[in-house]
């Protein structure tokens, strides 16, 4: 199968190519060349940007695209109108944050999405991210019809992550002592490797899939304190969680998500962390061990700098005043 893949290596673009050329395909990629330029030498590697510069795609032919990088929905049209009459299939990599509500929890992929009362807005924002997403989507749609593919993954963890967010917590237990840990510890949580996303992607190719597919894990339910376990383990340090109620978390003004990553206090955004995944396991989805992902995104970090910036997780400094503060508080 020939493969042309939009977006750059960087993480889930990156796993994709190496899910496609370990079982036998061809992969041509299509980006600026500013993400990872000199990785997969070997690949066709066609420069160019998706916002009118599409032109260099023209007169070729492929299999099936792989879309990674759409989050503008004129800009996800243009692509899927000019690959429309030479490629077979369009898969669109979504995400779970398209909905309009978060907080049911066993969302299906035939819950109402959001909505923006311009939908001409092309600013990304907390705000307008999942409902661009929900009309880049309609795009491929409007354009593929049943050729269309439509992929919405949940947290997208593993090797490679340039988020930090899951990385946060195996690093954090890594480095040892006590470790601020939010509230409650069975709350639940779902992420899905992001080398399982791409060789699950591969395969729904292979086998002609359409429509919209979840796509997120374990099959089993954990929750928060068993990540923090595993990543306890994983570290082979010291590492002693604390757990410490929302509401002091909150009074600390402390960020959800991003400062304090998985964490989302409240009922309104339950959901997200417990998406149906029916549809996804009976097209064939598998999963690695969460152990096995914790232990490879330790073994990745420890490659870094250790004085990289971090996007996301608690400053140490910030740790240790909260930790203090709860003991008095307690």
């Amino acid at each position: 199968m020939r493969i042309l893949l939009l977006g750059g290596p960087k993480f889930v673009g990156r796993h994709t190519i190496d899910a496609a050329l370990a079982r036998g395909h061809e992969v041509t990629l299509f980006n600026r060349g500013t993400t990872n330029a000199d990785a997969y030498p070997d690949l066709e590697r066609i420069t160019g940007d998706r916002d009118g510069g599409l032109d260099a795609l023209a007169g070729r032919r492929w299999d099936a695209v792989i879309d990674t990088c759409g989050y503008v929905p004129r800009l996800v049209r243009d692509s899927a109108k000019a690959l429309a009459q030479t490629v077979d299939r369009y898969l669109f990599v979504s995400t779970i944050s398209v909905y309009g509500d978060f907080a049911p929890p066993g969302l299906t992929e035939d819950a109402p999405v959001g909505t923006l009362e311009d939908p001409n807005v092309e600013e990304i924002t907390g705000d307008t991210y999942g409902p661009l997403k929900a009309l880049c989507e309609t795009a491929v749609n409007e354009v593929y019809g049943d050729r269309a593919l439509i992929v919405r993954p949940g947290l997208i963890v593993g090797p490679h992550d340039p988020t930090n967010r899951y990385t946060y917590w195996v690093e954090r237990c890594a480095r040892g002592g006590d470790v601020l840990c939010p509230r409650p510890a069975d709350s639940p949580v779902q992420v899905v490797d992001g080398r399982d996303l791409a060789e699950w992607m591969i395969r729904l190719l292979e086998n002609n899939t359409a429509g919209t597919l979840h796509v997120s894990g374990p099959a089993k339910p954990v929750t928060f304190g068993d990540v923090v376990d595993l990543c306890v383990t994983a570290g082979g340090a010291d590492a002693k969680p604390i757990w410490v109620d929302e509401s002091f978390l909150l009074e600390k003004k402390v960020g959800p998500w991003m400062e304090l990553p998985l964490w989302l206090p409240g009922e309104e955004m339950d959901g997200l962390s417990r998406i149906d995944l029916t549809r996804a396991l009976a097209a064939g989805l598998t999963l690695r061990p969460l152990a096995d992902t914790i232990a490879d995104t330790l073994a990745w970090v420890g490659e870094l700098p250790a004085d990289r910036e971090r996007k996301a997780g608690l400053d140490p400094d910030k740790e240790r005043e909260l930790l203090a503060a709860w003991r008095l508080s307690d």
